[in-house]
């Protein structure tokens, strides 16, 4: 596994998107290891109440949450970016074991190091029931929507 992970900072507009579809592609694996290499071995996360260090706490973190999300599936769309850090907005469908469904709404901060690893997650996330009839997001986006914007509603 390398511990450089490109593009690096100072980001531009065009290397920000890139490494935001990395970490949409990366997330729509659901492979915690996979997921947790892009992060410092000491990577420092908050998701919603839940604080998380290093990757082995990441692989367990993920592990669970894709045990109870079923069917996981994200876009995430560049909000801001400068120099090392980068901002996103992102959305993500999910069912839980009865069968309901879910879109979660969030914002994301990233701090990165400058091998290109995320040292630092910060995540505000919503949950709001939608019906199955609702869905928009059906697995990982195809290659021709790379960079589309995801609508609020």
């Amino acid at each position: 596994m390398s511990e450089d992970r490109p593009p690096y900072p100072p980001f531009t507009r065009e290397t920000a998107l890139r490494k935001v579809q990395a970490a949409e592609d990366a997330w729509n694996t659901r492979d915690p290891h996979r997921v947790a290499s892009a992060y410092t071995p000491d990577s420092l996360w908050r998701n919603r109440d839940t604080f998380v260090r290093g990757r082995e706490e990441i692989v367990a973190f993920l592990t669970s949450k894709w045990e109870r999300e079923l069917d996981y599936a994200l876009r995430k769309s560049l909000w801001a970016f400068e120099d090392d850090r980068i901002a996103v907005r992102f959305q993500y469908e999910w069912h839980d074991a009865a069968g309901r469904w879910w879109r979660s709404y969030g914002n994301e901060l990233w701090e990165f190091d400058d091998r290109g690893l995320m040292r630092r997650r910060e995540a505000s996330i919503d949950d709001v029931a939608i019906t199955e009839a609702d869905r928009r997001i059906h697995g990982p986006r195809p290659r021709g929507e790379h960079g589309a914007d995801i609508p609020l509603r």
